[in-house]
């Protein structure tokens, strides 16, 4: 996998990043019913361990999860798989295909529109980073 400094695909190569492939991974327990509706979800400890991830990209996958329908966070118990309301129409059979389809049209948009966001947000916070940096570096220089 070809990855950037701090795990950022470069832009346009389709490789899919970390808390996608978490939230994929889950997706696809749900599908094939080895999570069902109402289970708790692995716990971010958990998660953390078997992806060898960093707890914000547990958070991101899981925010995907339920941006999507698939879980829903209960206060002070965790996150459990969510009723199949992120199903096409009313399917509620998990064998039915358009069930587990992939999402289209609108809710891919507005799926790769977050992703998108997510990604901003990051480099935006790593430019602050670089800029603080780089003013405490240089004292009040060029001002």
């Amino acid at each position: 996998m070809v990855t950037t400094r701090r795990g950022r695909r470069p832009a346009g190569s389709g490789v899919p990043l970390t808390f996608e492939v978490i939230a994929e991974t889950l997706r696809e327990q749900i599908r094939s019913g080895r999570l069902k509706p109402g289970d708790a979800l692995p716990t971010q400890a958990v998660l953390m361990r078997e992806f060898g991830a960093s707890s914000l990209t547990v958070q991101k996958a899981m925010v995907l999860l339920k941006q999507g329908g698939w879980a829903v966070s209960r206060p002070g118990k965790g996150a459990f798989v969510a009723h199949h309301d992120h199903a096409a129409g009313d399917a509620d059979d998990l064998d039915d295909p358009e069930a587990t389809a992939p999402a289209t049209g609108t809710t891919a948009r507005v799926e790769a529109l977050e992703r998108a966001l997510t990604e901003a947000a990051q480099q935006i916070a790593d430019l602050r980073g670089r800029i603080e940096a780089l003013e405490s570096g240089s004292g009040e220089r060029g001002r």
